[in-house]
């Protein structure tokens, strides 16, 4: 067996220049970015490098996604490889760790799938993903007050902390509140100037690193000519609400519109034969090291596996 199996990438469409700008690419394990011909047409290329069998196996593999900073370490690899690649081309980004024995059972495998992967390209072209957050602010709960003495004529201790209870909820609800006005703004910018939209898990657990409890986690597909004015209104959609906070990130390449939602099964990266198999994100929102791979510079990343 080979010391080296064939990591994809992404496939791209050929474009003017794109083969010498990838040229001093390297991507995962330092290895060089090189761009292999799909004989399908349509002038699709797949962004591959050859990187160690031994950390791609099946079984080395299942332990490496349990390390968090090797799994980390990859995704930074991989996003910086898509971005230099959309930024001179349109991009379908495949799952973290797609891996195929060598170049010519990846390039059989994608052939195979050539005619989605052209028209998936030309739904994509011109286009970037923002990712929109809806946070409920944990300063929208305020701390409890002093309890009252026990001697208090106004209130007992019992009822001075039932008091604090319920306005606590009270500013929590009209929080929440205020969070499902922001998501009907942001809704409605994105049907105005969106071509699509996946919807993710709310950031929990090891994911919500950024304060305030995630209670929105969507992607929006736009063309680059009405990103700017798609922006500034999301930027805007919680400017009057208290206890809101709205995070906004972008533009990358479309990570959670690489599968079509009607071809899901057919689309996906398929596995390798043998050890060498294709893992991809579980779902960001998924784990933290995977919502890295889609977007290792935003707080948590999110889960770049688009959710019907």
């Amino acid at each position: 067996m080979s010391d080296r199996v064939s990591y994809v990438y992404a496939v791209v469409r050929e474009a003017d220049g794109l083969q010498e700008a990838v040229g001093g690419t390297t991507g995962v394990a330092g290895a060089p970015v090189r761009l292999l011909p799909l004989t399908g047409g349509d002038g699709l290329l797949l962004a591959v490098s050859a990187v160690p069998s031994e950390d791609f196996r099946e079984e080395a593999l299942k332990q490496h996604l349990e390390d968090l900073r090797w799994l980390e370490s990859v995704a930074r690899a991989h996003h910086a490889v898509i971005e230099e690649l959309s930024a001179r081309t349109t991009v379908l980004p495949l799952r973290l760790a797609t891996v195929y024995l060598d170049d010519e059972r990846a390039t059989n495998a994608l052939d195979a799938q050539s005619e989605i992967l052209a028209r998936r390209l030309s739904h994509l072209a011109a286009h970037v993903e923002w990712g929109v957050k809806i946070y409920v602010e944990s300063s929208a709960a305020p701390a409890p007050g002093p309890v009252e003495p026990a001697g208090s004529e106004e209130l007992s201790p019992g009822r001075a902390y039932l008091r604090t209870r319920k306005a606590q909820r009270t500013v929590r609800d009209t929080a929440h509140r205020s969070a499902r006005t922001a998501a009907e703004r942001i809704e409605e910018a994105g049907r105005r100037y969106a071509a699509d939209r996946a919807r993710h898990r709310v950031q929990q657990g090891e994911l919500a690193t950024a304060p305030g409890e995630n209670v929105l986690n969507d992607a929006y597909l736009v063309a680059r000519d009405r990103a700017e004015a798609f922006r500034d209104e999301v930027s805007r959609a919680a400017d009057d609400l208290d206890g809101v906070r709205v995070e906004l990130t972008g533009p990358w390449a479309p990570y959670s519109f690489a599968t079509p939602p009607d071809t899901a099964g057919a689309a996906e990266s398929p596995r390798a034969e043998g050890p060498a198999a294709a893992t991809g994100f579980a779902g960001p929102a998924g784990s933290g090291a995977r919502a890295a791979a889609a977007h290792p510079d935003t707080p948590a990343g999110t889960e770049r596996g688009t959710e019907q």
